[in-house]
C-alpha cells in the first residue's frame, strides 16, 4: 500500500470562513495545509444570505452591550457569557478587517456599510427591533468566503481540494495528525503536524429536510467522539422558520428583515399572538415552533402543512436590491415571483448549536473540567464554545466563524516554536485501509441510500422541533435497527476514482454516531429551553438544566457530564419578546 506522506506546521480541515479565517492567521508562523472534500469556495458558508452581527450603529442607534445582551437572552440563557461578550465587543472590529480585506458590503446613501434588521437583535435591551446585520445582498457568506479564500492565496496557504478526512489521529492526549483519501484517485495520504484545527461545519444532514449542503455530515465530530473525546450540548439543533415548503431551501432571515410579514391560512399575521413586540422578528426557536403551533391547529394555508412569508407588499426595487438570491431561488424551484405571490415555507434543519467543546481560544477539551488536547483546536459551527447556547441568533453564525477562527489560529500559532511535530504510526495507518477497503469490498443487501432515508425520516419524524420522550426512546431503538442494518451494506463502485459510493458509506456510518448522541442528549434533557422544545417538559428548569450536557462514548453507551453555564452581567429572566 503506497501512502503520500506531507507536513504542515498547522493543518486545518475544512476551507469555509472559520477555516480560512484561521488559515490566514496561522500562515504568518507556519506552514499551513487545508483540506476540504469539496473545491474550497463551494464551502457551505456560501449558502449564508443575510448578514454578519455588529453593532456598528451605521443606521440606527446601537452598542456591542445590547448585542451582548440580545445573543444571551437569544440562547435561553445557555450560552457562556464571557464568551459572548468576546464575540460581540469583537465583532467592530472584525467588519472593518473583512472589510479592508475586500468584503463587498452594500452601503448606505452616505456609504457606509449597510445594516438590517434580523431575528433577536434588539435596542435597548428589548424594546425595539435593530439594524445590527451587516450584508452584501442575500449573499453575505458567499462574499467573505470569497475574499477570505483570495487572502489564503495571496499569503500562501496550501489548499488540497477533494480530500475526504478519514481520521483523526489523536494519541497520549495530543494530535498527531490526520488521515485523508484523495477523492480524484482513491489514494491514501498522510498529514503530520504539530496543530490541528478543525473547522468541518455542521451537520444537517442528519435530518429528511435541511438546508445544509450534502456534504455537511458531520464525520469529524463522530471520529473524535469515537475516541473517547466528548460532544456539547448535541440536544441543541436549530430549525429555521423559512424554508422553502418541500425543498428545506433556506429563505433568509433578511426577508423579514426587509419588511416580510408570516401569515396563516386565515390570511393573519400569527406572529402577533406570539411575540407582541417584535413579532415575526422574534428568534427561531420561537417562529418555528408558532409556525408549526398554526400547521397543527389547522390553520395551514388550504389546510396544509405549510404558511406564507409574504414579500408583496415590500418595494420591487428593495427585492431586487436586496434579496436578488432568494427571489431567484423562489422562481427558480417554486416558480414564484415574491413580489406578485407569497412564498409557502416551513421550518427547516438549519444550524447545530452542540459539537465539539472548545475553551475561549478554539483548544479542543477533554472533561468538563477545562483540560484540554494538545495541538488540537475547533472552530465554526462544528464547535461549540458556546455563544450561540440553546439558540443561535441570526446574523450571529457568521461573526462566530472569523471571530473564533481567528483566535483559533491565534493560539495554535502561538505554540508552534514549542510544539513536537505529529507522527501517525503505520499500524493506525494500516486500520483506516483496512476499514475503508472493508466498505469497498461490502456486499450485503443492504443500499446506503435506503438506510440514511430512513434514518433522516426517523429524526426529523422523532427529534426535531417538538419532542417527547416516549418517541425519543422509539427514535433511538430504531438508531440501532439502522446500525444493524448499516453492518450489512454493499456499494456498487467498487473504484477508486471519484467513489462517491464509498464516501457516503463512510458518511452514513459516522452520521448514525451523531444521531445516536443527539437522540440520547435529547431523552435526557427533562425541560423546554431554545431549540430544544420536550412537549412533555414544556417548562424551563434553571433549577436543574442551566448546564451544559457532555456526552461521552463509554464501554456500555453513551455515558453524560454536566458543566455550568458561565453567567456573568445576565441573570437568568423569563424570554418574552
Amino acid at each position: 500500500m503506497e501512502i503520500n506522506k506531507h507536513y504542515f506546521d498547522t493543518v486545518i480541515i475544512g476551507s469555509g470562513l472559520a477555516g480560512c479565517r484561521a488559515a490566514i492567521e496561522c500562515i504568518n508562523h507556519g506552514t499551513v495545509g487545508v483540506l476540504s472534500k469539496l473545491y474550497p469556495t463551494r464551502s457551505h458558508s456560501t449558502a449564508a444570505q443575510g448578514g454578519i452581527g455588529a453593532a456598528l450603529g451605521n443606521e440606527e442607534e446601537d452598542s456591542p452591550e445590547w448585542h451582548t445582551y440580545d445573543t444571551v437572552k437569544g440562547s435561553d440563557f445557555l450560552g457562556d457569557q464571557d464568551a459572548i461578550e468576546i464575540m460581540c465587543y469583537d465583532a467592530i472590529p472584525t467588519i472593518i478587517e473583512l472589510e479592508h480585506m475586500g468584503v463587498p458590503f452594500s452601503r448606505t446613501p452616505e456609504g457606509k456599510i449597510a445594516q438590517r434588521r434580523f431575528g433577536g437583535h434588539t435596542r435597548e435591551f428589548g424594546k425595539a427591533p435593530v439594524r445590527r446585520a451587516c450584508y452584501s445582498a442575500d449573499r453575505t457568506g458567499h462574499a467573505v468566503l470569497f475574499a477570505l479564500y483570495e487572502q489564503c492565496q495571496l499569503k500562501g496557504v496550501r489548499f488540497f481540494q477533494e480530500f475526504q478526512v478519514l481520521d483523526i489521529v489523536v494519541e497520549n492526549n495530543a494530535v498527531q495528525g490526520i488521515i485523508a483519501v484523495n477523492i480524484k484517485d482513491g489514494s491514501l495520504h498522510v498529514f503530520e503536524s504539530k496543530a490541528v484545527i478543525i473547522a468541518s461545519g455542521g451537520y444537517g444532514k442528519v435530518f429528511k429536510v435541511t438546508s445544509n449542503a450534502y456534504a455537511s455530515t458531520g464525520e469529524c465530530l463522530s471520529m473524535l467522539f469515537r475516541q473517547g473525546l466528548p460532544l456539547e450540548d448535541m440536544e441543541f439543533f436549530q430549525f429555521h422558520p423559512t424554508g422553502l415548503y418541500g425543498l428545506g431551501i433556506l429563505i433568509t432571515e433578511g426577508a423579514r428583515g426587509e419588511g416580510g410579514i408570516l401569515i396563516n391560512g386565515k390570511g393573519e399575521r400569527f406572529m402577533e399572538r406570539y411575540a407582541p413586540t417584535i413579532k415575526d422578528l422574534a428568534p427561531r426557536d420561537m417562529v418555528s415552533r408558532a409556525i408549526l403551533t398554526e400547521i397543527r391547529e389547522g390553520r395551514g394555508i388550504d389546510g396544509k402543512d405549510y404558511v406564507y412569508l409574504d414579500l408583496r407588499h415590500v418595494d420591487r426595487k428593495i427585492l431586487e436590491e436586496r434579496l436578488p438570491e432568494i427571489t431567484t431561488f423562489c422562481k427558480i424551484y417554486m416558480g414564484i415571483d415574491p413580489s406578485e405571490a407569497p412564498i409557502p415555507v416551513v421550518p427547516t434543519a438549519h444550524y447545530a448549536m452542540g459539537g465539539i467543546p472548545t475553551d475561549n481560544d478554539g483548544r479542543v477539551l477533554r472533561d468538563i473540567d477545562g483540560s484540554v488536547v494538545e495541538g488540537l483546536y475547533a472552530a465554526g459551527e462544528c464547535a461549540c464554545v458556546s455563544v450561540h447556547g440553546a439558540n443561535r441568533l441570526g446574523c450571529n453564525s457568521l461573526l462566530d466563524t472569523v471571530v473564533f477562527g481567528r483566535r483559533a489560529g491565534k493560539a495554535a500559532s502561538s505554540t508552534l516554536k514549542t510544539a513536537t511535530k505529529g507522527k501517525v504510526k503505520k499500524e493506525r495507518i494500516s486500520l483506516i485501509a483496512d476499514c475503508v477497503d472493508m466498505i469497498r469490498r461490502s456486499n450485503g443487501r443492504e443500499t446506503v441510500a435506503s438506510v440514511r432515508r430512513d434514518l433522516q425520516t426517523a429524526m426529523m419524524d422523532k427529534c426535531s422541533v417538538f419532542r417527547k420522550e416516549e418517541e425519543l426512546k422509539v427514535l433511538l431503538d430504531e438508531l440501532q435497527a439502522l446500525k444493524e442494518r448499516y453492518k450489512d451494506i454493499s456499494i456498487a463502485d467498487k473504484s477508486n476514482t471519484f467513489n462517491t459510493d464509498l464516501l457516503e458509506a463512510i458518511e452514513l456510518g459516522h452520521m448514525l454516531t451523531l444521531s445516536e448522541v443527539i437522540a440520547s442528549c435529547a431523552l435526557q434533557r427533562t425541560e423546554s429551553r431554545g431549540a430544544h422544545c420536550r412537549e412533555d417538559y414544556p417548562k424551563r428548569d434553571d433549577e436543574n438544566w442551566l448546564k451544559h450536557t457532555f456526552a461521552f462514548q463509554g464501554d456500555k453507551g453513551i455515558t453524560f457530564k454536566y458543566k455550568p453555564v458561565k453567567l456573568t452581567r445576565f441573570k437568568p429572566e423569563e424570554r418574552k419578546y
